[in-house]
């Protein structure tokens, strides 16, 4: 529970305290029921399936949602996305009254200042639940931010477990800045990118840095070159920190439900499982959600499929 959270409570009589309890079951109801369950587990093969939380947009995205929708999913790891961690930790809100320069600088000062407190926790809480959080893709290593915030955005990824933080894919000079702040503290950063992907698209931020990594979609990569990823995965594996899973069309086409694109989604799979390639495999939802389905459903689906092929 947030500190303000905690501190209005100090104030509330003791004829409400009945009232106020009912506001905070649903939390402690859910603990104790996910800390009842089987823990998730999306080990197939020796391949971890994970997902990106990105793939849950179209529901309520919390904490706890998120954590709810791998448990339900059966998946024991993630890339997570977007404002829920920092939400969490207790980000300033965005101020109407002042500018974005100044709201900006409001949340520039946060995270430079923060404790690792709230992130450690948001660890132990997944942790316990049987779900690891291998990737951060946070919003804090554009060009616009400080390196204070970047240095911010690493530490607090390590404090959640993650072994790496992913980013759209920037230009040379901050490939560079991010590079240098991830080693020093002790991170990588895998670099994202859609159908301007190339064979050789992240050779330039690969050698600037040994912390730049390869945070490769497979689905944007066959569709933006129309060819077999393959060869860039047996030169570029040791590079690759995780990889996105969605099937998709050749020539920018469209996403596709699994298996009804020209993404090699089995072929590749296999191949991580044969080589024992140690990097997670991340289920990304892009395809539309059929009527009458929810994402939760069609993730379940991609699991399966991805389940199938490594037990094959």
């Amino acid at each position: 529970m947030k500190g303000d959270q905690l501190s209005r409570r100090r104030f509330i009589t003791n004829g409400a305290i009945a009232l106020a309890g009912t506001f905070i079951l649903p939390k402690i109801s859910f603990a104790n029921n996910y800390l009842g369950w089987a823990k998730p587990n999306s080990v197939v093969g020796g391949v971890q399936i994970g997902v990106i939380t990105y793939s849950f947009r179209s529901m309520p995205g919390t904490v706890d949602d998120l954590l709810k929708y791998c448990i339900d999913c059966n998946i024991s790891a993630i890339e997570l996305m977007g404002d829920a961690a920092e939400v969490f930790a207790g980000i300033p809100k965005r101020d109407q009254a002042l500018s974005r320069e100044e709201n900006a600088k409001k949340i520039a000062e946060w995270r430079a200042s923060v404790p690792m407190d709230k992130f450690k926790e948001l660890r132990k809480m997944y942790n316990d639940a049987g779900v690891k959080i291998y990737a951060w893709k946070p919003t804090a290593l554009d060009a616009r931010h400080t390196d204070e915030e970047i240095a911010y955005a690493f530490k607090a990824g390590k404090a959640m477990g993650a072994s790496h933080c992913t980013v759209e894919l920037p230009n040379d000079t901050q490939t560079a800045r991010l590079g240098k702040i991830a080693e020093q503290q002790d991170m990588k950063v895998g670099y994202h990118a859609h159908t301007q992907a190339t064979p050789t698209l992240w050779d330039k931020a690969m050698e600037q840095s040994k912390a730049n990594c390869i945070n490769l979609d497979l689905g944007h990569y066959v569709s933006g070159t129309s060819s077999s990823p393959v060869p860039f995965l047996e030169k570029n594996h040791d590079r690759i920190v995780s990889m996105h899973i969605k099937d998709r069309k050749f020539n920018n086409g469209p996403n596709a439900v699994w298996g009804e694109g020209d993404t090699p989604i089995k072929d590749v799979l296999k191949l991580v499982k044969k080589n024992k390639w140690k990097f997670p495999v991340t289920i990304e939802l892009e395809y539309n959600v059929p009527q009458g389905s929810d994402a939760v459903a069609e993730v379940k689906k991609c699991r399966e499929f991805a389940a199938e092929a490594l037990s094959s």
